[in-house]
Order: C-alpha cells, then structure tokens, then sequence
C-alpha cells in the first residue's frame, strides 16, 4: 500500500495535468491555426493575458474555433460580451483552475449563452439539435470583475443543462442572469459578491429544474437569489450563506428586497415547488424592509405554493420569513433570531405547517439584548394553518409574541411560548382556534396576561399550562 503522502504527490500531479495540456493544446493552435493535423478542431484553445490590453475578439475567436473547451489563464480584459451561439458553434467549457481573471470593462455580461431549447425538461420535446449541439455548457475555475456600471457576469437564455461552478463574480450589476427560457441550470460551489444588482437573477424567466448548492452569494445590493414573474418551477437553494444582499440603509422603501426574494406578483404562471434547506441567512436590518425570505403570492391565477423551508439559520433583519398570498408551505426545523420586526410573518395565506422552529435570544449575542428586536411572529387574514412544536420568547415593545389576526381553522400545538411583553399568544378576531398542549406565559409573571382573545368566534384551550391570565372580553 501506498503511504499518504505519496498518495497527496499523486493527486497534485494529477490536478496539474489538465491545465498544462490545456496550454500546450492553446500553444499548438496558435502555431498551427484553427485546425489540427487532421483537420478537426483542436479540443482545447488556450487564452491567456496580463490585463493590459483588450481582448475580447481574442477570446471570442477562441470560442469559435475550439473543438470544445477555452482554458482562460492570467488576466483578461475585455469590453464587450462574448457570445456563445450553441446551435451554431456547438456546445462548448470555459473554464481555468481557479487563479484566471477576466475584467468586463464594458456594459453587457462577459459571457451570453445563447441557445435554442424551446422544450421543457421532458426528453420527448427536446430536439436532437439541443442534445447534439447546445447541451451542458460549463463555466468553471475563474473570476469576472466588473469594471463597467452595468458589466454583468454569465447571462443565459434558452440554455438546457447549463452548469455554473467554482466561479466568483463581483463589482458587477448581476452575477447571474436568466432571461425568457431555460432548463435544468445548476449552480455549484460559486461566489457571487458585492455586485450592484442581483446574484442570481431569474428574470421574468420560463424556467423549471434549477438546483443553487455550497455557494456564497452575498453583498449584493439587489437582493441574493431573486426570482420575478415568469413561470418558475423547482428552485432548489441548499448549503449556501446569503447575506447582506440589501441596499445601503438610505435607499428609498421602494428598493427594499431580500436575500431569498419570489416575487409572483401580476405573473401569469407563478412560482412554486420550491426548497430552501441547510443555509445561513442573515443581514442586513439597517436596510429598508429587509427580509432573509420574502415570497410574495398573487400570480394571476394563484398557482405559486408548494414551499418547503427547513434546517436555516435565519438573523438580522427586518423580517426574517415573510409569506404573503402564498398556500401551501411547510417552515420547519429553523433557528430564528434577530427579527427586528418580525421573526415570522404571515399574511393572507393558506395551508401552512409551521413546525419546530426556535425563536429567541442568545444572550451570549449582544444585539439580542437590544430592547428594539420585537421578534414577534404575526399571522393574520390567514386560514388552515397548523403551529406545533415552536419555541418563542423574548418578543418586545409589541402587542403580543404569537398574534393571529383576522384568521380561521387555526391549531396551535404543543408549543412554548413565554417571555413577551405582551400576552405571549394574542388572538385578534379569529374563528376556529384550537390551542392545545402548550406551556404559555413567564411563571415569573403569573399576575400578567397570558392568553387574549378579542372579538373572536370558537376558541378551544385545553390541556395547557398558563402562567398568568386568560382573557377573553365578551
């Protein structure tokens, strides 16, 4: 058996064969022409640079002439996009081992990829020109810095398998943006940072089948991953940490937006089928109406829904969840804190579980020792939800910790709900509230109020202990 280092000898060997065949491949073509000695296209163009002089028709050139890979190397400046026109120079891999630069010093995206799959993701309606011609473009191993106001990264359209990984991407407008149709898009392993616009932008976009995985998006002032319009099905948002992805805190409200943004709003089709599971999401609570999840419903016909939330650590904002018109979503097993407005808000929604979630303050965290962190959790103009297993206190400076206003067919069980400076479970013109098998209230405040129902219909309490009073005006 070979011993662990020569083990380690081999890999680096190994991870240093691609690059260099990638440069002596690129070196050939240069001495050669576009064509090897057989007449076929050579597999791999090599372009390489120092930053000081455009190269754009170089790079482009390269695109055109590769059998099917460009190996990018040092620095490259560019002013104009370079365009990948799959179904006519063939499917195609960018990419360099991690320490390539290219500089977009002009507006546009440094790569358009441009496909023809006007097909969804069922292999019957994808036609043999895409599988033969379009299919899987990569881009992988390298940097795109914007030098330009509106220089963007990668923008795609009616691309099929494009994959997206170990890219890092700032000082651009969007790192990411995706326009009029594509399918099964897969980003990996990416940095998206400190751009003036989105991340990852879908954008009025036809688009099912996109998986975000191990990534950092962050810093951009346009909102994280953002989603508007289109017809948008299966986002898959796993294992990243997004934050900050706010406008500065003077920007106007109109500005506001999120680090996971879906806006459905006046589209025909909507989102749904979403996951957002194993993040860190968190910041930034000085910008206006900031949220960490903000999916806002009220597509033409109301299709959005199907939302599964799970395994977050959601912090410091305004609004760490906020559903509006949305049916259908499952929120379970997130740790909550720093909600500066709210930790949880719910707002003319149907069919949600929320589960075990944690909502409090650490005390070991300074800012969760501010008085101003209201916390709370609201739910109101909302029908057939079910609360069961979540852990709430701490909520200050409001009207009560969990407060249902305006809501019907409502189950609240099996929770922990107590610290608040108002009655830790509010109810405020509901009808058809079962609370049952909850620990409620602050055993140091027995004389406070711990359940208040006002102007309600049918309320069922039962087998809870209340430290405090149970109010219920006539």
């Amino acid at each position: 058996m070979s011993s662990p280092s020569s083990q380690l000898h081999r890999r680096r060997l190994l991870a240093g064969i691609l690059p260099a065949a990638a440069c002596c491949a690129g070196s050939q073509v240069a001495a050669a022409g576009a064509h090897n000695v057989s007449g076929s296209p050579p597999a791999v163009v090599t372009v390489s640079g120092d930053g000081s002089q455009d190269q754009t028709d170089q790079l482009q050139q390269a695109v055109e002439q590769t059998g099917g890979g460009v190996f990018l190397q040092g620095t490259i400046r560019i002013s104009k996009p370079v365009v990948l026109e799959l179904d006519r120079i063939g499917t195609r891999s960018i990419f360099g081992d991690g320490s390539a630069r290219l500089i977009m010093s002009g507006p546009g995206p440094a790569f358009r990829l441009i496909g023809t799959h006007h097909g969804t993701a069922a292999p019957h309606t994808v036609k043999p020109n895409v599988w033969e011609r379009q299919r899987m473009p990569c881009l992988d191993g390298f940097s795109i810095d914007g030098e330009h106001e509106q220089a963007c990264g990668i923008e795609a359209v009616k691309t099929m398998g494009m994959v997206l990984t170990r890219l890092h991407v700032r000082h651009c407008h969007h790192a990411v943006h995706l326009r009029e149709r594509n399918r099964n898009f897969i980003i990996q392993a990416c940095h998206f940072y400190d751009n003036r616009g989105i991340g990852v932008y879908y954008d009025h976009v036809d688009l099912h089948q996109s998986n975000i995985g191990d990534s950092h998006i962050s810093y951009n002032a346009g909102g994280g991953v953002v989603s508007r319009g289109g017809n948008v099905r299966n986002i898959h948002i796993g294992n990243c940490d997004l934050e900050g992805n706010h406008p500065p805190k003077d920007s106007p409200a109109s500005a506001a937006t999120a680090n996971i943004l879906i806006d459905c709003r006046r589209s025909q089709y909507g989102t749904a089928e979403v996951a957002i599971t194993g993040c860190t999401i968190q910041h930034t609570r000085n910008s206006p109406d900031s949220a960490n999840i903000r999916i806002l419903g009220r597509s033409d016909i109301h299709r959005e829904g199907h939302v599964t939330i799970t395994g977050n650590v959601f912090s410091d904002v305004q609004t760490n969840v906020h559903l509006s018109s949305v049916r259908g979503a499952t929120i379970t097993g997130n740790t909550f804190w720093q909600g500066f407005t709210h930790n949880l808000l719910i707002e003319d929604s149907a069919e949600i579980a929320i589960g075990s979630n944690n909502l409090n303050r650490n005390p070991r965290y300074a800012h969760s020792r501010f008085g101003h962190i209201r916390h709370e959790v609201l739910i109101r103009n909302s029908r057939d939800v079910t609360i069961c297993g979540l852990v709430l206190n701490g909520v200050r400076q409001t009207e009560g910790g969990l407060r249902l206003q305006k809501c019907r067919r409502i189950v609240v069980n099996g929770c922990t709900l107590g610290d608040c400076d108002g009655p830790p479970l509010r109810l405020q013109q509901c009808e058809g509230v079962v609370v049952q098998g909850c620990v409620i209230g602050d055993p140091q405040r027995e004389d406070a109020v711990a359940v208040r129902a006002d102007e309600c219909g049918r309320i069922e309490l039962a087998g809870n202990i209340v430290y405090g009073k149970v109010v219920k005006p006539a």
